[in-house]
């Protein structure tokens, strides 16, 4: 399904060039054109190259006395001035077209020529080849968004969001709304931003979503709200995040989890770029229980086996210290993943790292077991095992000739969340050393569903937070859990993972007034006044709803294989938070504060700076 109207888009209406640098074919031979463009390259007076959003014409400069100015004109310009060249388009001479240029076939003959502005030395080369740190990309972000890559990046996110608008609103009713920015603070969750009012000690907050304004949409009777929603998070120093994003955010109104699974698998059906090739549907689906003990994430990357496995059956009759020692705890277990051919891709170094990774981030021990070319094992296990549980545990991991075993032992989540890290960095080695292992152009999207609905708090375990959001639906079969052992309640909460990579989440919400204060209040130990508004709505004829957000910035980036998600935004902020190219963050004056009653309260070493 690609929709019914097809539109022939014209980039040059309204404006004054007569085509863009990158649409003059064979056809176009013998017409007078003028072009608008940055000089891309210049060599020794003879050409130039014209760059605009859409590609590079070469336009000859004439060597004739009569046109004497004009090369004068065009030799003297700098790479990057902005310049209107008219002229004739021509073929190429034989054996000078260019196959990788698609304006290789021909050359415009410069007439007449225009410098509209001079750019003066630049801070770097606008080429994708060219190095550049990502400090100074981003300081002159204006200049990196020339690059084809960046501009291919940004067009085609502006494709896929118009996809989705015309799928959802235009095929499925769904009704664009806009949320407001400034609103108050969330109990749980995400930090979130702070803004200053004129009222003394009283503060908006800026929404890590607009989860309160879709629910109480639907209590409205909107039934289909849509939104390309910006959304704030003050997550600090964190890689790869930024502190404001957008999502795609979506709810519904009597909907239940498989409908709205099937609403966002024909989103990106009918969204995803043709250039990307085709995705089928319906998408796999996991339980969060499942994840965790298969692959040691709740966001798996399915792109590739190498599994975690339950091996403690075929050790538990083994008399070791460290067997017994683990299957002793309340949730002990002993798990493993084998390493396809690991002995000819990892080096010793390699092994040691993936052993040091999981000491120093999960406290975890491993053990690493080797088969040989004849068949046997080598490992410090071996010395106790006889050659019957060897031979189960060849056979329980699938171990091929030069395959490396990494064993772990211990309490379940520890031992499951280490091989899962592992698992990754297990990859990322593998593909450095050059095996084939995850293919990058292929999309391998998965639900995990049946999270928990609480998670001890990792400060104090004794104390429980959401898994998700406070207003997440318990599962209709725990529903009677919740009051006597909220720890055992699964939820209605669904995340959609792509390559490893989490690109949405949504749920099911409470529509009950008394099940909200009764999870805000007993079991998350909030204060319910902050939600009044929302408690008292859903008491005044709430219809059972539910939604979804998909984050955009993460899903453009996997689609376009950017290695960050600032490359598929305009002007993002640097993993500090900054903005490097208007220095924001920024100091405001005393006397721009005081309406705001606020006085800053200096660290002593900026004081002293001051």
């Amino acid at each position: 399904m690609r929709g019914f109207i097809i539109f022939i888009q014209d980039f040059n209406s309204f404006v004054v060039r007569t085509n863009t640098c990158g649409e003059l074919r064979s056809a176009h031979v013998g017409q007078k054109v003028t072009l608008y463009g940055w000089i891309q390259y210049q060599r020794q007076g003879l050409f130039l190259v014209l760059r605009d959003f859409q590609g590079l014409t070469q336009i000859i400069i004439p060597q004739d006395e009569a046109h004497s100015h004009l090369k004068k004109l065009l030799s003297n310009a700098s790479v990057e001035s902005v310049v209107r060249v008219t002229g004739i388009v021509s073929p190429r001479p034989p054996g000078q077209e260019n196959p990788k240029m698609p304006t290789g076939d021909i050359e415009v003959k410069a007439e007449t020529a225009e410098i509209l502005n001079f750019c003066k030395k630049l801070p770097f080369e606008i080429k994708d080849f060219i190095k550049k740190s990502e400090a100074l990309r981003m300081q002159y972000r204006y200049l990196d968004l020339r690059s084809f890559q960046l501009q291919h990046n940004l067009r085609l996110r502006s494709q896929v969001v118009m996809r989705m608008r015309e799928y959802l609103c235009n095929l499925h009713g769904f009704v664009d709304v806009e949320t407001p920015t400034l609103f108050k603070r969330t109990p749980g969750g995400a930090k979130e931003f702070i803004v200053p009012s004129r009222e003394a000690g009283k503060f908006y907050s800026l929404p890590q979503s607009p989860q309160q304004f879709k629910q109480l949409l639907m209590v409205g009777g909107l039934d289909r709200y849509f939104q390309v929603a910006r959304c704030y998070r003050d997550e600090g120093s964190r890689p790869d995040r930024q502190p404001e994003f957008t999502q795609i955010d979506i709810e519904m109104s009597f909907v239940d989890q498989a409908g709205i699974q099937r609403l966002i698998e024909g989103l990106l059906q009918y969204s995803w770029p043709e250039e990307r090739g085709s995705i089928s549907t319906p998408f796999p689906s996991m339980t969060y229980k499942e994840a965790l003990s298969q692959y040691g994430t709740d966001k798996p990357d399915t792109r590739f086996e190498m599994k975690i496995v339950d091996i403690s059956d075929v050790l538990r009759l083994s008399d070791t210290e460290f067997v017994q020692n683990a299957l002793s705890y309340p949730h002990g277990t002993i798990r493993a993943i084998c390493i396809p051919q690991g002995v000819r891709y990892l080096k010793n170094k390699d092994l040691e790292s993936l052993k040091e990774s999981a000491k120093s981030q999960f406290n975890q021990e491993i053990m690493e077991i080797i088969r040989r070319p004849d068949g046997s094992l080598k490992s410090l296990l071996t010395k106790v095992l006889g050659e019957k549980q060897q031979l189960e545990l060849i056979h329980a991991l699938n171990m091929q000739v030069d395959d490396v075993v990494l064993l772990a032992a211990g309490e379940h989540k520890q031992v499951c969340s280490a091989l899962g890290s592992l698992r990754l960095l297990s990859a990322i080695l593998l593909e450095t050393a050059g095996l084939a292992l995850r293919d990058p152009t292929a999309f391998h999207f998965l639900w995990v569903v049946d999270f928990p609905l609480f998670l001890p708090k990792a400060k104090n375990p004794t104390e429980l937070e959401s898994a998700h959001h406070p207003f997440t639906a318990p599962h209709p079969s725990d529903a009677s859990l919740l009051y006597s052992d909220p720890t055992k309640v699964r939820s209605q909460h669904y995340d959609l993972v792509l390559n490893g990579n989490e690109v949405g989440g949504g749920s099911i919400r409470i529509h009950s007034a008394e099940q909200q204060r009764f999870v805000l209040e007993k079991v998350l130990k909030e204060d319910s006044e902050v939600l009044s508004h929302l408690l008292e709505a859903l008491e005044l004829g709430a219809p059972p709803h539910g939604g979804i957000a998909l984050g955009l910035d993460r899903l453009i980036s996997l689609i376009v294989d950017a290695p960050s998600i600032r490359d598929v935004i305009a002007f993002p902020k640097s993993f500090r938070g900054r903005d490097l190219m208007a220095n924001a963050p920024d100091y405001v004056t005393p006397e721009e504060l005081e309406p705001y009653h606020i006085q800053v309260s200096w660290p002593l070493e900026e004081k002293e700076a001051n």
